[in-house]
């Protein structure tokens, strides 16, 4: 099976989410549980952009010894001055430089020509390569660049060192059906495609990102990019966390293999959340608390006969305790009287009806009916049944 690589970008485009603001501490401690994780890289900052950025990458390209570490830089020579101060004696370190090549960043943002551009990036990162025998390369919102104009600065970067070219969805634009044609596009108009890794990174503005890098990965894409619980810019990032769970789940499907610890998901979308001091949404998939929990009577009547009915991983596997059936009013009787059994009671067949119509007047005028609230009614019940 190909494997393919997880590169975590949660202490760099996880950090331009709005409202956050990791420590350097915050940024240590989470780039070793991303090595407990499982990633392969780990993109600790942008170098330039400020002092305690610099420091940040330093001390994690000095401390950690499990995976690659990176630094981004612009296609700007004091960008990559930056990254060669802060990784370039360091056993792992590694440089990502970039530089936008869509038509309206050329236009509106670098106010520079496709030749411009194209000498840019061959000056750029043959630069990088002089220090850094893995040099990664952006074309920065590369889902609108004309795609000739992409595989000439995709060629142009190989040429000069890159030994990995990034896809970016800057603006989260695309959707699954076109990037895969745009991964065919390149397979097809690189011959160099081979040679190096691919890697695509997604964000998630039109809720795609994690669809868009699953099909990337169906198109040859062999490195994904994201960020722990979906974190970053505007609406964030790939969740890679999903990433994984999915390539486990549907490993008959995409037929790759990764080095994710998968039982140790939840342990580390926890110590961003709180880091970030950002709240896993309940719905969130695989680590949201309702994730693993079910309601719906029809759902617990089949999950209780066979958690696979509605479980396609267990929670164990990404590191959840267990799973739960909370009640209320859409619950079933078969969920009622497994937890009134779990609580010690035994249950006549004969007054199981009866509970459960004294239950669902109880579960109507409340969201949830807690342990507490079932014992206050078996003792109804019961004074109600001694009356008799």
């Amino acid at each position: 099976m190909e494997r393919i690589q997880f590169f975590d970008t949660t202490l760099r485009d996880g950090e331009q989410t709005i409202g956050v603001n990791f420590s350097i501490e915050d940024k240590i401690n989470i780039a070793k549980q991303l090595v407990e994780w499982g990633v392969d890289v780990i993109e600790a900052g942008f170098p330039v952009a400020s002092k305690n950025d610099f420091m940040s990458v330093r001390k994690i390209g000095q401390e950690i010894t499990g995976c690659k570490v990176t630094g981004l830089a612009r296609c700007v020579r004091k960008d990559i001055d930056a990254v060669i101060e802060a990784l370039g004696d360091t056993p792992n370190g590694q440089i990502h430089v970039f530089i936008a090549t869509s038509p309206i960043h050329r236009e509106a943002k670098l106010h520079m020509t496709r030749e411009e551009v194209i000498k840019t990036i061959q000056d750029c990162v043959s630069y990088a390569h002089r220090e850094f025998e893995h040099v990664e390369f952006s074309p920065e919102d590369a889902t609108r660049t004309e795609w000739d104009f992409l595989v000439k600065a995709i060629r142009t970067a190989i040429f000069a060192g890159a030994d990995v070219i990034n896809i970016p969805d800057t603006t989260g634009y695309t959707n699954p059906e076109e990037i895969g044609e745009l991964f065919d596009y390149l397979k097809d108009n690189i011959p160099e495609f081979d040679e190096v890794t691919f890697s695509v990174h997604c964000h998630n503005d039109l809720g795609m990102a994690t669809a868009n890098a699953l099909a990337a990965i169906r198109h040859g894409a062999t490195r994904v990019e994201g960020t722990i619980n979906g974190i970053g810019e505007r609406a964030g990032n790939t969740a890679l966390e999903e990433v994984a769970a999915t390539l486990m789940v549907r490993k008959d499907f995409y037929q790759v293999k990764t080095n994710v610890c998968l039982d140790k998901t939840f342990e580390t979308a926890k110590m961003v959340s709180q880091k970030s001091k950002m709240q896993i949404p309940n719905n969130k998939p695989i680590t949201g608390t309702n994730a693993f929990s079910h309601e719906s009577g029809i759902h617990q009547d089949g999950f209780l006969k066979n958690h696979a009915t509605y479980e396609i991983l267990t929670p164990q596997s990404v590191g959840v305790a267990h799973s739960s059936i909370p009640l209320g009013k859409l619950s079933g009787s078969h969920a009622v009287i497994v937890k009134l059994e779990e609580l010690g009671y035994e249950i006549d067949k004969d007054i199981t009806k009866d509970i459960f119509v004294k239950f669902k007047s109880i579960a109507d005028n409340q969201a949830i009916v807690s342990d507490k609230d079932l014992v206050q009614m078996m003792d109804e019940i019961q004074v109600v049944s001694n009356k008799n």
